[in-house]
């Protein structure tokens, strides 16, 4: 067959299976049938039911949960934005049930509404075995025998889900929600999309505005996701120097800071003796020790706010021996992680000595932080998990001339900011930059941040290209996210 009537057949199948999948979004016309949620004053719950595989429609159904607060000012509503929280894992339509909101501006002329993805909440969430979640794992291997046990107790546990949640377990990749996302829109009886996403949230939006670039009417992505790192190196790397460069952002807070518990004493000497006792054991309490994954954990999670006032405290309460978890609350995984994000992402390790290779090479970029726990733990979930990864890194396929909107904060521990400036080059996308600190922009307490997207979200007016907005001084305030995630 000729080359050119090759990349015909093959563009005509690619077309004739997006409009396939498009299909039941509009064709179907269903709406959402809201009732007052049980558990949150003046929020509506409601559902949507889409195929738990949109190649084969016919296959079974599940439903997604969604959560709606009304516009404020109904006279001069715009439409609903459709808003998810990252994760992955995270519950939209629980957060917005919970008050999770944009700025007035935005409440007064839109519905807010969250969803659950599916696989998560109360969208038919992913379920695994109890022995298997809570079986040793070693996410720091030390040897070849702890290497295997690794990726044995990954095996298992992803087979666990397999067996408890059905066929949907292998149907959580983005893609899958991408379609998921065009179904509520139609339910909703929005002609076109409008969407804000942080973090994780952000990759959604990028795969919504390649499946369906007609649909778009203003996609803001909040702490951008470059899902076109193609290595495994480069995965932990950018991570692993974003979290550094965060951690020297706080050594200079405690050192021009009287109010930092820090101040005066060197920070990186305290850093050095925690992760060092992390290592033999004898950091937290004998009953429940801290190890190196769950320090840096803990470092990570102050990061997001950032909360360096309490960071500066628990580090002095760790290294004197007193309970810490108070500043941080409890850190958690949510069980459909690794089977969301094993589906999105290929990322090999040969082995053992290829894994402390990068272990070592990632101190030596991170001498302080030694490694990102969120990526560490991230790609070391996937080693031996079992299934297919539906939905593997590319370049984005939209471009710039769309209505997206990227924000990114300038020191972000999760989302680090050369991904959000390599998605801006690859697509066109404008880049609206928080010259500050922590995870996403939009909630920093930035005059500049938040008007600037909500004149975008209301009026579709984009910034100017290059167009930054000043830090907010840091100290105290509170990441909305429970943990380390995306």
């Amino acid at each position: 067959m000729a080359l050119g009537r090759k990349l015909t057949v093959v563009t005509a199948a690619a077309t004739t299976l997006a409009a396939l999948l498009a299909a039941p979004a509009d064709a179907a016309r269903e709406t959402v049938d809201w009732k007052p949620c049980p558990t949150a004053a003046g929020v509506d719950c409601g559902t949507v039911t889409v195929p738990i595989d949109w190649a084969h429609p016919g296959d079974g159904t599940i439903r997604l949960a969604l959560a709606r607060r009304k516009a404020t000012d109904p006279a001069h509503r715009i439409g609903s934005i459709l808003m998810d929280p990252g994760g992955p894992g995270g519950e939209g339509a629980g957060e917005v049930q919970d008050g999770w909101t944009l700025s007035p501006a935005i409440t007064a002329r839109f519905d807010t509404v969250g969803f659950d993805p599916r696989g998560v909440g109360q969208s038919s969430p992913v379920r695994c075995g109890l022995t298997e979640v809570t079986a040793p794992n070693p996410q720091l291997p030390k040897s070849v025998a702890e290497f295997r046990q690794l990726t044995a107790r990954n095996e298992a546990l992803g087979t666990s889900c397999a067996k408890t949640t059905g066929p949907l377990a292998s149907h959580v990749d983005t893609t899958s929600v991408a379609h998921d996302i065009d179904a509520i829109r139609a339910a909703l009886g929005e002609s076109k999309l409008t969407y804000y996403g942080t973090s994780y949230g952000t990759l959604m939006g990028q795969e919504y505005a390649e499946a369906y670039p007609d649909r778009v009417r203003a996609l803001v992505l909040d702490g951008t996701m470059d899902h076109s790192v193609r290595s495994t190196w480069e995965f932990l790397s950018s991570q692993t120097r974003a979290t550094q460069e965060m951690f020297g952002q706080f050594v200079h807070w405690c050192a021009t800071t009287p109010s930092c518990a820090l101040h005066g004493q060197d920070v990186r000497s305290v850093m050095a003796q925690l992760y060092t006792r992390a290592e033999h054991g004898t950091l937290g309490t004998p009953d429940d020790p801290l190890d190196p994954v769950a320090l840096m954990g803990m470092i990570t999670h102050a990061f997001y706010g950032p909360d360096w006032s309490g960071l500066a405290t628990s580090m002095v309460n760790l290294r004197d021996g007193k309970p810490a978890e108070s500043a941080f609350g409890d850190i958690t995984v949510p069980t459909s992680f690794s089977s969301i994000f094993c589906s999105d992402w290929r990322l090999p390790v040969s082995g053992y000595g290829e894994l402390e290779t990068f272990r070592r090479s990632l101190g030596a970029i991170a001498p302080d932080i030694r490694f990102s726990p969120l990526a560490w733990t991230s790609a070391t979930g996937c080693l031996g998990w079992p299934g297919t990864v539906r939905d593997p890194q590319r370049a984005p396929g939209f471009l710039g001339n769309l209505p997206v909107l990227l924000l990114n904060s300038r020191y972000d521990p999760a989302t680090p900011y050369s991904w959000a400036q390599h998605v801006s080059r690859q697509t066109g996308a404008p880049l609206l930059t928080y010259d500050g600190w922590g995870h996403s922009a939009y909630f920093k307490n930035s005059d500049c941040m938040v008007s600037t997207t909500d004149k975008f979200l209301i009026d579709g007016v984009l910034p100017a290209r290059g167009t930054h907005c000043a830090a907010v001084t840091p100290g105290t305030s509170k990441s909305r996210m429970d943990g380390p995630g995306y």
